[in-house]
């Protein structure tokens, strides 16, 4: 399971960043992928990368599995597990752009500058169930794409290609993106006011700060995420300078994060979040921790080969 964010400082430069929670961990590490490499895309949706890109992800036959990922034009993309909601097309469709389901984001990041470009191209593409390898069967998953302008929700199901305006920034896990957009409004009644007295005849006032929360979702499912990361992303106060804005990502993201032994899972394991990242457009830099290590580390784009034909292992 997992949760992605998206908000801007006070200068407009976008933040985008994501927990990932799952079971085990996928040996997942920083990778830099320059202009000009030539990724195997199975059906020639990505010739070449016309942008320089960084994200956490795999490297499997020499290719970039990305989990997600910043292009140097300040373009994000992120996927999420759906699953029970995605389904891919079985075989490419004539007269589509086919991206195969794996190299979606790096797709995104490869080839466009804005989340206007990635719409207009995702009105003639398909996704398709085509594995990079026998062992990595196509994980089914929705995307948010982000940049400083807005986010967009990427779900392809039994109904193809569905794009959502995303004016809360943010994404869970199933169901789908309307679903969660809806629900909503069953927490129309929750402020961060201070709560105000009590109608019982006399003064009354809160215990504290967060009276006015009650009944804001607490627990790991995905529908309370979406909530719960809604309500943090829309009241936390806009913020200058780039370590107050990843500290902002960081203490976000954390209000969603998942605890070994608290959630387990349908095979008897108990989820955590394996790592939070967090992309910066303003500097093109790449932000994680760890379950096991919470410092947070960075790697600039700009410090690593922006051109070349060899993807890079930060």
């Amino acid at each position: 399971m997992c949760t992605g964010m998206r908000f801007n400082d006070t200068e407009g430069n976008m933040f985008f960043g994501r927990n990932l929670d799952w079971t085990f961990d996928y040996g997942e590490r920083v990778l830099v992928v320059p202009r000009g490499f030539k990724p195997a895309s199975p059906f020639g949706a990505t010739a070449e990368c016309s942008h320089a890109l960084i994200g956490m992800g795999l490297v499997e036959q020499g290719q970039p599995m990305l989990f997600d990922a910043g292009n140097d034009a300040g373009l994000a993309v992120a996927g999420l597990n759906f699953p029970g909601y995605a389904r891919y097309e079985s075989a490419p469709q004539e007269g589509k752009t086919n991206v195969s389901a794996w190299e979606f984001p790096l797709w995104v990041c490869a080839n466009f500058e804005s989340v206007d470009q990635v719409v207009d191209a995702l009105r003639t593409a398909a996704i398709v169930d085509e594995p990079i390898a026998p062992q990595w069967p196509s994980t089914l998953l929705h995307w948010i794409v982000a940049d400083r302008t807005r986010s967009v929700v990427v779900e392809y199901t039994d109904t193809g290609m569905q794009v959502f305006d995303n004016p809360v920034d943010v994404l869970a896990n199933q169901p789908g993106y309307s679903w969660h957009a809806e629900n909503l409004r069953n927490y129309l009644n929750v402020s961060n006011a201070w709560g105000g007295e009590g109608p019982f005849g006399r003064p009354l006032t809160p215990f504290g700060a967060g009276a006015a929360q009650r009944g804001l979702p607490g627990d790991y499912t995905s529908p309370s995420r979406f909530v719960r990361a809604a309500y943090v992303n829309a009241n936390y106060p806009q913020k200058e300078r780039e370590a107050a804005n990843v500290s902002r990502m960081f203490h976000s993201l954390s209000q969603v994060a998942m605890v070994e032994g608290s959630a387990m899972a349908r095979d008897g394991k108990t989820e955590k979040t394996l790592y939070t990242g967090c992309f910066s457009s303003a500097t093109r830099t790449y932000y994680f921790n760890t379950y096991e290590d919470v410092s947070i580390r960075s790697y600039c784009l700009d410090e690593y080969p922006q051109t070349g034909d060899a993807l890079i292992e930060a």
